[in-house]
């Protein structure tokens, strides 16, 4: 038998139920014969780190929030069997369009390529930290003393802090790890 020519569509899905889409979909491929229509689901994620209570956290954001690709031969009844899982709202289409659009293959290399580079890439910091904030140092020579954020360096990842020692303000430069939210 000859393989059926699948190509890549974007699923809508409720923004934050991604993943349980992705995860219900290879589920029904699994457990039935869908295989040989749906070979890959993919969900588009890039590594981010937050600070909470001093501490990084590595997290995985979706790269295409409320979008699922999924490499599939719309054949037959699959485009009616797709939407109608929870969570999904339909299938990304061409102004007018009736049917499904796929993705062209330049766009499917140049996501997937951005998939690749962003899982390759060391996480980046979400930065949770405004100037005028409140913050307190947590670690090094003045742990808890209280300060206002002066300046945020995200590429050095630092704060310039002000801080009142003696009632004179005194300026601090600290990493994003030296301190946390009040």
């Amino acid at each position: 038998m000859a393989e059926i020519e699948k190509k890549w569509y974007v699923l809508r899905a409720i923004s934050g139920k991604e993943n349980k889409v992705k995860e219900m979909i290879e589920a029904e491929v699994r457990n039935t014969d869908l295989d040989k229509y749906i070979s890959q689901v993919l969900i588009p994620t890039e590594k981010v780190y937050q600070i909470r209570n001093g501490k990084k956290i590595i997290k995985e954001r979706s790269y295409l929030p409320g979008y699922v690709l999924i490499e599939v031969a719309l054949t037959g009844e699959m485009e009616h069997h797709l939407k109608n899982f929870p969570n999904v709202i339909g299938f990304l289409t061409e102004r007018n369009a009736i049917k499904p659009t796929p993705l062209r293959q330049s766009e499917v290399n140049r996501i997937l390529g951005t998939v690749d580079e962003l899982q390759a890439q060391e996480a980046e910091l979400l930065v949770p930290f405004k100037v005028n904030e409140t913050v307190k140092v947590t670690d090094g020579p003045f742990s808890g003393f209280s300060g206002v954020i002066e300046e945020v360096n995200t590429e050095k990842k630092k704060l310039k802090i002000m801080v009142k020692i003696f009632d004179r303000k005194t300026p601090l430069e600290l990493g994003f790890l030296q301190v946390e939210k009040e």
